[in-house]
């Protein structure tokens, strides 16, 4: 069983700076995964859900848990990887069903891209 540990998130500013300057961009059903190679041998998963998108906490908060659980459950898939996933404004459209479908479709892309480079 997978564990999403500490290890797994990204915490620095650079390291969020790296990834939205060299990142390979997936986009669709209100996401935006980026992602770019990392030297620290397990992938890492950062979160950048907006306030503008989804004014009510409750509602960030839940599409967090959604995003987290799905990284944790394909983690072993990705390679060393650097994984912001950002919101976009048509979010608030979709429930938690239609989203957690939309990243199992863009886990897919993103290993299909690193597969290939």
């Amino acid at each position: 069983m997978a564990k999403f540990s500490r290890a797994m998130r990204m915490n620095s500013p650079r390291d969020y700076t790296r990834v939205f300057r060299q990142a390979k961009r997936v986009s669709g059903d209100g996401l935006m995964i980026l992602a770019v190679e990392n030297k620290i041998g397990h992938p890492r998963l950062g979160l950048a859900i907006a306030k503008k998108h989804l004014k009510l906490a409750n509602h960030r908060n839940r599409l967090k848990r959604i995003i987290r659980e799905s990284f944790r459950q394909h983690q072993s898939d990705f390679a060393s990887i650097d994984v912001v996933v950002l919101s976009r404004a048509d979010i608030k459209q979709y429930d938690s069903a239609q989203i957690w479908a939309a990243l199992e479709q863009h886990w897919l892309t993103v290993v299909a891209q690193w597969q290939k480079s």
